[in-house]
């Protein structure tokens, strides 16, 4: 899988996590027989007693070994668990925020794909349409973001699972919607996983972008979408996390509020994401 570093204007490429049984459940007729139990709440929830045992710190050197994590970017302390080594925090400094007011910033680290919503409130991500209100499972008030932009931020395994609020705002109400947990990884292009999956919508009120509407998608083997319980907010600020496996957040935006960094979107036309940080600038208000 290749993907843009815009920080040394280079290609790489990444693997992904468990490629192969992933392979095997969305691309084989007998994987798929299994995948209506993969994709099950009941599995994620039971992976995620797993891995919160004492005994799953033993996954952790292996994990850090195989996914070459810097360490020296977290915390420095002894993990209670696996799932408590896969929400580490950040030692300070670690990540900047970008402070200029009128810039977008990245909620996480992950890869990055930007897309048009049409004017009848559609979008094409990877090769699926999804309406609006198939995303949101309602379609009340989303009239101002036709015309508007998209931004789908992909978390792998291996990157920092915590995620902030992209600017000063308040939170207008939160709801989740219930479902099941498809992996986000491009094996499953064939899925509708952004219907399908679970997920938390939230109806931001924000100082410099206006109206944005922030979801928190849940994926294979993930545990929880934990939120913080936050009203009003500050750029940068911590909004919550993702327990094991990779996840994705989108962000819907109204028409003229946000123009998009120019060679992300150049990537984003050739269907390439583009790695970005947690509180880095990815756009500019309008």
């Amino acid at each position: 899988m290749k993907i843009y570093d815009r920080r040394t204007t280079e290609y790489e490429e990444i693997a992904q996590y468990g490629q192969g049984a992933l392979n095997f459940l969305y691309g084989n007729f007998f994987g798929r027989v299994l995948l209506r139990l993969a994709v099950s709440p009941c599995i994620s929830r039971l992976y995620g007693r797993i891995n919160s045992g004492k005994r799953s710190v033993k996954r952790i050197p292996g994990f850090i070994s195989s996914y070459n994590i810097n360490m020296e970017e977290y915390e420095d302390r002894e993990y209670r668990s696996f799932n408590d080594f896969f929400a580490r925090k950040l030692r300070p400094g670690a990540r900047t925020i970008d402070t200029d007011r009128k810039r977008l910033i990245s909620p996480a680290d992950s890869k990055l794909l930007v897309y048009n919503i049409e004017d009848d409130l559609r979008i094409e991500v990877k090769g699926r349409t999804y309406s609006l209100p198939e995303l949101l499972a309602g379609d009340e008030g989303l009239s101002g973001y036709s015309g508007g932009l998209c931004l789908v931020y992909r978390l792998c395994v291996d990157d920092f699972h915590r995620y902030c609020f992209p600017d000063n705002g308040k939170l207008v109400s939160r709801r989740m919607i219930k479902g099941v947990f498809h992996t986000v990884s491009p094996v499953s292009k064939d899925v509708k996983v952004y219907k399908e999956n679970t997920r938390v919508v939230n109806y931001l009120s924000t100082e410099n972008f206006g109206k944005v509407i922030h979801i928190e998608v849940g994926a294979m083997l993930i545990g929880k979408i934990v939120n913080h319980d936050i009203v009003e907010f500050s750029k940068g600020e911590e909004k919550g996390y993702f327990e094991p496996g990779g996840s994705t957040i989108i962000e819907i935006f109204e028409k003229d509020s946000v123009r998009i960094d120019r060679d992300i979107l150049l990537q984003s036309k050739d269907h390439i994401e583009t790695k970005v940080k947690f509180g880095e600038g990815v756009g500019t208000a309008c």
